[in-house]
């Protein structure tokens, strides 16, 4: 997921090329904790951290955060040759590193790749479920590629759950271990158009984490859902998001490492509560705002 500044339209640049006024929007609407760097490496050091989809954007800003803190970090992603380049930048910086590579929609390889990893480092510390795949596409134009739902709900569903489930037992019986998962704001949100397949998918993580979290807490494994706002990145950019204000993914990963840090129970947009407050409460008022205001714009 690179980094992918959004267009100057003109305007005075700041820092990442992205325009004062983006930059200002950015700050009051999205959270940006960034914890210091004591407190990181007193929460990183000597821990070990797997990272999903860590070959690029987020997640591979993330693992070179938390290994430069002190983590042995596990890079998960497909390609090997990127998750390599991502090892050798760590590794030059004197951190730890190690490369797995592996399909988390193979869920016999995600299986195998639970049990190696704690045969080789004896335990895993953090989980950090970054991996996903983003699709946005008007129904009428998906009644013929039901691989789209398959595929979005391995990824950001299935693949995980199948990691966790080989993960958890060994956190519980140690008696410690954090999941944090990279969720969406959109959960936060009314039902968006064209998004039905990726919020779906997303949406079910989110339950299946927070419920199994009422079960693993009296185990001292805790988590963290991280309701992400607008990145921008590889994964966001097939989608013209040019003007609406976003972090990078060196944010966005400052934001993962807060959750290491303090291990908060979720990280929202400040104002996404009362937005969420009124959809429960105005369910169908909040439909028709979406039909009306967004609806029609869907097919644009």
């Amino acid at each position: 997921m690179a980094e992918q500044d959004a267009p100057n339209s003109g305007n005075p640049a700041g820092s990442n090329g992205r325009p004062l006024a983006e930059r200002v929007a950015t700050r009051i609407f999205y959270p940006t904790s960034r914890p210091r760097e004591k407190s990181l490496r007193e929460a990183a050091s000597d821990s070990v951290v797997l990272v999903t989809g860590s070959s690029h954007g987020i997640g591979k800003a993330a693992a070179k955060k938390l290994a430069d803190a002190g983590a042995t970090v596990l890079l998960v992603a497909r390609s090997r040759e990127d998750l390599e380049a991502v090892a050798a930048d760590i590794r030059a910086a004197g951190g730890t590193a190690h490369v797995y590579s592996s399909d988390i929609t193979d869920f016999e390889a995600v299986e195998e790749l639970g049990r190696t990893v704690l045969a080789e480092h004896g335990r895993v510390d953090v989980v950090i479920n970054n991996a996903g795949h983003s699709i946005r596409r008007p129904i009428d134009e998906s009644y013929d590629r039901f691989h789209d739902f398959t595929r979005t709900i391995d990824v950001n569903y299935l693949g995980p759950v199948r990691l966790l489930l080989t993960l958890l037992p060994a956190m519980r019986e140690r008696g410690s271990g954090h999941i944090v998962n990279i969720s969406t704001w959109g959960l936060r949100m009314p039902p968006a158009p064209r998004w039905a397949a990726y919020g779906a998918s997303k949406g079910a993580f989110d339950i299946w984490l927070r419920t199994v979290a009422t079960e693993i807490a009296a185990d001292g494994v805790t988590t963290t859902s991280v309701y992400m706002p607008l990145v921008h990145t590889r994964m966001s950019a097939p989608t013209d998001f040019s003007g609406v204000p976003g972090l990078t993914a060196d944010e966005a990963a400052n934001l993962i490492c807060h959750a290491v840090v303090a291990r908060p129970r979720e990280i929202s947009p400040w104002w996404t509560g009362p937005v969420q407050a009124w959809t429960d409460l105005r369910r169908g008022a909040a439909q028709r705002f979406m039909e009306r205001g967004f609806g029609r714009l869907s097919g644009d």
